[in-house]
């Protein structure tokens, strides 16, 4: 049996932002991730021309920006060079390869009890932890919709986590279903690579530039105004830019952009020219599926047309409660927390949940920080209340020690006033100690 302070399951950005946090904080961890390395889902689970929606500013990780001369939206390659730069940066390990068979809390001796298997081996080990923090993130299933017939389709059904580019489908009658980010660029991708394109739009959905969605961002976040002022400032320019949509089946929320991902997670479409294409006709906007039958798709409408192919951009599922037991503080039943945001991410036991605000990378910064910052204090007050507790203090202050000879010959010629900081952090651990014994 091994014994951690913190574990963290999932090394996509989430537990490689916690895992970064909890290292400047000097507190031990072990990270685990089932696939085999890092950000799984950025490497093999994203179409070829995808970038990042947001502008860079808002989707740093904690404590490292951005290289000089990076891209204002960042093309997928490099986030993930990005994500390499932070793990090394901080020193972050995974145990890669490894699954989690289930985690339960054992009240009795206060700790979390996991059990992880190697995938490769078939090896299952037992880890017991005082905290365990869900970093596994929103995307971590891909999710089809039943439609009846689907089994029974002649031609070629995907998940849009399969779809890689339009190669290989010129020429080809293609249905994308959803009509999210993905689903709208990967429609745009298909059209050009010539494609017979068409796409499911089942409910209104905001329409926008990148541009507007940065100025938008900024002026609530950096200038501190209301979203109520700022998303009527949003439609009316993007009515101004793409004009009435709804003729062309396109309907447009009645709540603004911004409040509409707030309250319910749901992001506007960042147009990358498909909006164009369909006021042209080159891609054309079908109601809901109502079946299949052979390679033929009937609507809602009652049209009735064959495809060759079907790209569902329906998004994904948590898979969290598969596994996790003792969770019900935090999680529903479909697996994301039941707190809203901001303060989704505290549990009861010592349970976090990193990456599940369903706000993309804008809010793991703001998860790690406030999880690792709420471990400390936890761990701080556990000690001076229960001295019994001093197998959890030898590994903190072990972790602290180390960090701090390391950053001690690192900064000496250089450092004289982190220094006088960590020695004034040293005192206070060292009292904490004499409190406890």
């Amino acid at each position: 049996m091994e014994e951690v302070v913190v574990l963290i399951i999932g090394a996509g950005p989430a537990g490689l932002a916690t895992a970064a946090c909890l290292t400047l904080q000097h507190v031990a961890y072990a990270i685990i991730e089932r696939e085999s390395c890092t950000a799984s889902l950025w490497r093999h689970r994203t179409y070829d021309r995808l970038k990042l929606h947001l502008a860079k500013e808002f989707c740093e990780l904690p404590h490292m920006a951005y290289p000089s001369g990076t891209p204002t939206y960042v093309p997928r390659e490099s986030f993930v060079e990005y994500l390499d730069s932070y793990t090394d940066r901080f020193g972050i390990q995974p145990r890669y390869d490894t699954s989690v068979e289930s985690a339960t809390y054992d009240q009795g001796k206060k700790h979390w009890a996991v059990l992880a298997q190697d995938t490769d081996t078939g090896v299952v080990a037992r880890l017991t932890a005082r905290f365990l923090i869900m970093a596994t993130g929103e995307k971590n299933a891909a999710s089809i919709p039943l439609v009846p017939g689907l089994a029974g389709f002649e031609g070629e059904a995907i998940h849009s986590s399969a779809y890689k580019s339009g190669n290989g489908y010129t020429g080809k009658s293609v249905l994308v279903v959803g009509a999210g980010n993905s689903g709208m660029e990967i429609v745009y991708d298909l059209a050009t690579h010539g494609a017979h394109t068409s796409i499911v739009v089942r409910s209104p959905v905001h329409i926008m530039t990148k541009e507007l969605i940065r100025f938008g961002m900024t002026m609530v976040q950096n200038l501190g105004l209301s979203v109520t002022i700022v998303d009527p400032l949003l439609v009316m320019a993007a009515k101004l830019i793409f004009w009435d949509l709804s003729k062309h089946g396109i309907m447009r929320p009645k709540m603004g952009p911004l409040l509409l991902k707030s309250q319910t997670g749901k992001s506007a479409v960042i147009d990358v020219g498909t909006a164009k294409l369909i006021t042209r006709g080159v891609i054309d906007v079908l109601e809901g599926i109502l079946k299949i039958n052979a390679n033929n798709v009937e609507f809602h409408c009652g049209r009735q047309i064959p495809f060759d192919a079907i790209v569902f951009a329906t998004g994904y599922k948590s898979t969290v409660n598969t596994w996790l037991k003792n969770g019900e503080s935090m999680f529903r039943n479909d697996g994301f927390p039941k707190k809203k945001f901001p303060n989704h991410w505290r549990g009861e036991n010592g349970l976090y949940c990193a990456g599940f605000a369903r706000r993309g990378l804008v809010s793991i910064a703001m998860d790690a920080k406030n999880i690792v910052d709420d471990i400390r204090a936890t761990i701080t007050w556990v000690l001076i209340a229960d001295p019994k507790n001093c197998a959890c203090y030898a590994l903190f202050v072990e972790k602290f020690l180390d960090e701090l000879i390391v950053q001690t010959i690192s900064s000496s010629m250089s450092s004289a006033s982190w220094m006088q900081g960590s020695s004034i952090e040293a005192h206070s651990l060292e009292s904490s100690f004499h409190l406890i014994t």
